[in-house]
């Protein structure tokens, strides 16, 4: 079976293609919502697929149905916005700002308790000051000492900052900078801005600094995770550990890089 043609469906991936080029161009010129939603229906598999990585890890009552449901305003907005003369991949850009709809609205319902987020705070503080003090990212047993933790006690905390964690990795590339997320960079309505190219390119040059810091078992987890788009509980195939091990060792990788980050913001 062609990709993207359905059983039964006797039309090739070309006439599909072919189709969804010309639904664009008359969405372009007549911008009908009919039009819109069909482009819609075409593309809500990249709102399931987004749903489903963003919501690994959330507590059980956070309804994957509701992350999609948010995911749906997400994709619409893609559309009326996107520029496909731009030379942009449609699929990349919706699945940004799909991601970033889903996330403001788990924001808005303030779903992570305050002092869940004063210990994630808390827990950013101690690896930035030992990693000041050591020259180095600290591991497990001397960040819990800095803490005044067991082992065992840092990582029943990273089990509960897991919560924290779902984040798109563009904003850690914007952390301490007030700079906007990549997604809002490639959102110009009129033509590339030179300077927000810097910025995304300083933002991404730093973040690729700030894992390669990262011990080789963080790194692997970001790297399979956000790189090569497989889920924790795939990555735990890989690793030869349970999903909630990757769940803490993601959670781990996500502050440390929190933290390095901010340190070279404040530089």
């Amino acid at each position: 079976m062609a990709a993207g043609v359905l059983p039964g469906d006797n039309r090739t991936a070309d006439d599909v293609e072919a189709g969804i080029v010309a639904l664009w161009r008359a969405y372009g010129q007549h911008r009908d919502h009919a039009l819109r939603d069909r482009l819609v229906l075409h593309y809500a598999p990249l709102v399931k697929y987004v749903a489903g990585r963003v919501g690994t890890g959330l507590p059980a009552h956070v309804e994957v149905s509701d992350l999609i449901q948010s995911g749906i305003f997400g994709l619409v907005d893609a559309i009326e916005k996107f520029e496909p003369e731009r030379g942009l991949k449609f699929e990349t850009y919706a699945m940004q700002r799909i991601r970033g709809a889903i996330l403001d609205d788990l924001r808005a319902q303030d779903w992570v308790p305050r002092t869940v987020r004063g210990r994630a705070r808390e827990v950013e503080r101690g690896i930035e000051r030992l990693g000041a003090k050591l020259q180095r990212t600290p591991n497990d047993h001397e960040l819990a000492g800095e803490l005044g933790l067991t082992v065992d006690e840092l990582h029943d905390v990273y089990a509960q900052l897991q919560l924290t964690s779902v984040v798109a990795l563009d904003e850690l590339a914007a952390a301490g900078r007030g700079a906007n997320s990549l997604a809002d960079i490639l959102e110009d309505e009129t033509a590339e801005d030179p300077v927000a190219l810097l910025v995304d390119q300083d933002n991404r040059r730093a973040l690729a600094e700030a894992i390669g810091l990262l011990v080789e078992r963080d790194r692997v987890v970001v790297t399979l995770y956000y790189f090569e788009n497989l889920t924790l509980a795939e990555i735990g195939r890989v690793l030869g550990v349970t999903e909630s091990r990757v769940c803490q060792l993601h959670t781990r990788a996500v502050l440390r890089l929190r933290a390095k980050l901010l340190e070279t913001a404040d530089v």
